[in-house]
Formats: C-alpha cells, sequence, structure tokens
C-alpha cells in the first residue's frame, strides 16, 4: 500500500512538473541518443559472437581488415576515436594477440597496425554477424524509417 501512494505522488508531482516545464530530459537529443547506444550496445554484445570484444574494437578490426595496414593515427580518425582511446583499443588488441603493431619504415613516429592471424580468423567470424546486430538494433523501425534515421545519423557525424 505505502508504495502504491508513494508511485501516486509521484506520478502527481511528474503531470504537473511537466505542465509547468516545457523542458524534459527525455525529449532531449543527447538523452535519446545515449539511451539508443546503450540498446544498440547491448545487442551488439549479445549477437556479435564474441563477449569479449567491444564495438570500438570490432570497428577497428573492421577497418584494418579493409585496409590491411593502417597507421594508428589514421585508423583511429576513420573510427572516429581520439588519440588516448585508440591507444589503449590497440592495446588491448595487442595483449590479445590480434593486432600487431611495427614502426613505418618511412616515418619512425608513426606505427602501422595490422591483423594478426588469430586477429583476421576473428574478424572473419565476427563479420558474418554485423548485419544481424544492425537488424535487430534497427527492428522496430520500418525500412523506410530505418533508412531515414540512417541517413540523418551520417548527417549529424
Amino acid at each position: 500500500m505505502r508504495s502504491n501512494v508513494a508511485k501516486k505522488q509521484l506520478e502527481s508531482k511528474t503531470a504537473s512538473s511537466a505542465a509547468s516545464r516545457p523542458y524534459r530530459i527525455e525529449d532531449q537529443i543527447g538523452y535519446l541518443l545515449r539511451r539508443a547506444h546503450q540498446r544498440a550496445s547491448a545487442i551488439f554484445q549479445t549477437g556479435i559472437g564474441d563477449p569479449n570484444i567491444t564495438p570500438t574494437q570490432y570497428s577497428s578490426l573492421a577497418k584494418l581488415d579493409e585496409y590491411t595496414e593502417l597507421s594508428q593515427n589514421l585508423l583511429g580518425r576513420l573510427v572516429g576515436m581520439d588519440k588516448a582511446t585508440m591507444q589503449g583499443v590497440v592495446r588491448r588488441l595487442k595483449e590479445r594477440g590480434l593486432v600487431d603493431s611495427r614502426p613505418d619504415p618511412g616515418d619512425a613516429r608513426r606505427t602501422l597496425l595490422s591483423l594478426t592471424t588469430e586477429g583476421q580468423r576473428l574478424i572473419n567470424r565476427l563479420l558474418v554477424n554485423g548485419p544481424a546486430v544492425s537488424r535487430e538494433t534497427l527492428k522496430p523501425l520500418n525500412a523506410q524509417e530505418q533508412k531515414q534515421l540512417l541517413d540523418l545519423l551520417s548527417r549529424i557525424i
């Protein structure tokens, strides 16, 4: 009984606050993007095929698969990560034996990254699951809405 009274008080307070305040956090773009990201990340973790791989690690492996060898700096730009985040991602991938690095023979300041045999094996397996993860994430939307959302998000970034 006590929880029902508290619930009714909260509902009443919420309703009167909403009427007197036009700003609601639930209607804000940052909040909605964060919640959508949480949902997408949860779907990714359960569907990608390796519980130890993060979306940022997956993106990095996928780009290395696409380009064969990249400087750490360029890889970071291609996957939209700042330098510090990219360093951590690369360090963890190297610790797992998925990525190799070597100095760039043309520029000693630059490190070149490539997939190891194990990294190539893993990304080949995970890339098969990628489309299913995207389909599940976009499932609440019809085909036209899915395309529109992807187009709009591409324009924002």
